[in-house]
């Protein structure tokens, strides 16, 4: 950075900040949260939007075992405070959406164009944040519930200013997971059938991804017949209540199946339905000791059982993307935000997130 001493900053700003801590009991707004600021090659954003997804919520419920305190969010967009030594490609003032992929830009993985395998941004949270004296853990190399945090600079995409803060926040994790593993891990292609089974966050993304990737037929399931109006807008070509009646639209089975709950019967309901090559693409979050079955001679047509880590994607080229669909009317980013609440009213945004009521909550600052 030109001007710039190693470990300067350009625009920092000091002071308390409001934001969401979960303490191993319970999950409490405080408004006393200290952030250090940024070091070489890292961004400190004002955060102005934030996505409730569910990975939060597993948290808080044990899902997703993760040290405590910690400063929960991972979704969310806004502006650039400051930067540290060696950060270039963005500045104090620009809009960006984070990604929550830290990944270090050297190994192997990444040299390949694998980010989201990184090791270095797997399973080592920082700690930015300090709250009555002891440090904070941040969530996903991120903490988008705080009004400003600190990560890496390679998680800082600038977006264009008309892409609205509240919408943006959404790129970075539902968008890159649902999106990301349709055109990334599974690759549908022009004319392929598609089974979504869940129509929450994650599987409206890729209910439009498979839109936008041209596929033929788009089967929607989810228990709630309420979610058919929105899944259709989306994208679905059908919907179903249940995935029994699968085979009666696609006689054949589905070329690609995504499961976005993460319930072992739904991952065996996506493998049944799978065509001659199909594959059947991993997305929803089940506890971590869960254990799936599957009949083995089924697979033996080519088929295949898919994980997909973060829609497989690459940041700093797919948020860019995404926003440029957003601006060209192709991709849906302000349907997805149901309702916005501010950060002080976390818990009700929670409550409606966990009982399915919004497709997602939105926490501003």
């Amino acid at each position: 950075m030109p001007g710039a001493t190693r470990g300067a900053t350009r625009g920092a700003t000091q002071g308390a900040v409001r934001g969401v801590i979960y303490d191993g009991a319970g999950t409490r707004v405080v408004d006393d949260l200290q952030v250090r600021d940024p070091g070489p090659g890292e961004v400190q954003v004002a955060i102005a939007a934030a996505g409730l997804c569910h990975s939060d919520l597993s948290v808080v419920d044990g899902t997703i075992p993760f040290p405590v305190p910690v400063v929960l969010g991972h979704e969310g967009a806004g502006v650039v405070e400051a930067v540290g030594a060696g950060v270039g490609h963005v500045a104090p003032g620009d809009h960006v959406a984070l990604s929550t992929l830290a990944n270090c830009g050297a190994c192997a993985e990444c040299d390949r164009g694998r980010p989201t395998m990184c090791r270095q941004a797997i399973g080592r949270p920082g700690r930015p944040f300090t709250w009555g004296g002891r440090p904070v853990y941040q969530f996903a190399s991120n903490s988008a519930f705080a009004e400003r945090t600190v990560v890496k600079a390679v998680q800082a995409v600038r977006i264009p200013e008309d892409v609205p803060l509240t919408s943006a926040a959404l790129i970075g994790c539902g968008v890159l997971t649902g999106v990301g593993a349709v055109l990334n891990r599974a690759r549908v292609e022009q004319g392929d059938t598609v089974l979504v089974i869940g129509t929450g966050g994650i599987g409206l993304n890729v209910l439009q991804g498979a839109r936008i990737a041209g596929a033929s037929r788009i089967v929607a399931v989810d228990a709630n017949p309420a979610k058919e109006a929105v899944a259709r807008r989306f994208g679905a070509t059908d919907f179903l209540t249940s995935a029994d009646g699968v085979k009666d639209l696609l006689p054949t089975g589905a070329d690609h199946a995504f499961e976005c709950v993460g319930r072992v019967e739904l991952i065996r309901a996506a493998i049944d339905s799978l065509d001659r090559h199909g594959q059947a693409v991993l997305l929803g979050v089940p506890p971590a000791t869960a254990e799936a079955t599957f009949l083995v001679s089924s697979m033996y047509l080519d088929k295949s059982i898919l994980g997909c880590r973060y829609g497989s994607s690459r940041p700093q080229r797919d948020i860019a993307l995404y926003a440029r669909l957003y601006r060209e009317g192709r991709l849906l980013l302000d349907e997805l935000v149901t309702a916005t609440y501010p950060v002080e009213d976390y818990e009700k945004a929670a409550a409606d997130a966990h009982a399915g009521r919004v497709a997602r909550a939105v926490l501003t600052f």
